[in-house]
């Protein structure tokens, strides 16, 4: 296997660094919103319009692992990708439900399907960039012997 360049190294670098940030932003924003229409009383949950009681439990719970899977990606640690992979496949799984839920003819609002798709192409897009992204951890990549 070939070594990467380091301008190669600095790129990818970058490009993990912008996308933890990004995930762990969206996670606050996600605990942040959520939350407020959650426990903001009755004033927030009207101007939240028709909430799927499903997809907002969830997607309040999953902004904590948004977070998780942000620091771990900016630390540089494997695990982020198995968080990815997970918050993509849930996320799916959800939407999948939403799409029962809207098809049996449930009210729900639109930016709730808008929102949605933000969140399945973005864990999905974490997913497939993060195998290239995160240095590798095995103990041939730290030149240390296997055993």
């Amino acid at each position: 296997m070939e070594t990467p360049q380091p301008a190669t190294q600095n790129r990818r670098r970058l490009i993990r660094l912008a996308f933890g940030a990004l995930a762990l932003v969206f996670g606050v924003v996600t605990v942040s919103e959520g939350g407020h229409v959650m426990f903001g009383g009755p004033e927030a949950r009207a101007a939240a319009g028709a909430i799927v009681p499903f997809v907002l439990p969830f997607n309040f719970a999953a902004g904590f692992l948004y977070v998780l899977a942000g620091a771990a990606t900016l630390a540089d640690r494997r695990p982020a990708l198995w968080w990815a992979r997970g918050l993509a496949f849930s996320t799916l799984a959800i939407f999948a439900a939403l799409g029962w839920w809207i098809s049996a003819g449930h009210p729900y609002e639109a930016r709730t399907v808008a929102a949605m798709t933000l969140r399945s192409v973005f864990w999905i897009g974490m997913s497939l960039a993060l195998p290239r992204l995160l240095s590798p951890r095995d103990a041939a990549a730290r030149g240390q012997p296997s055993g």
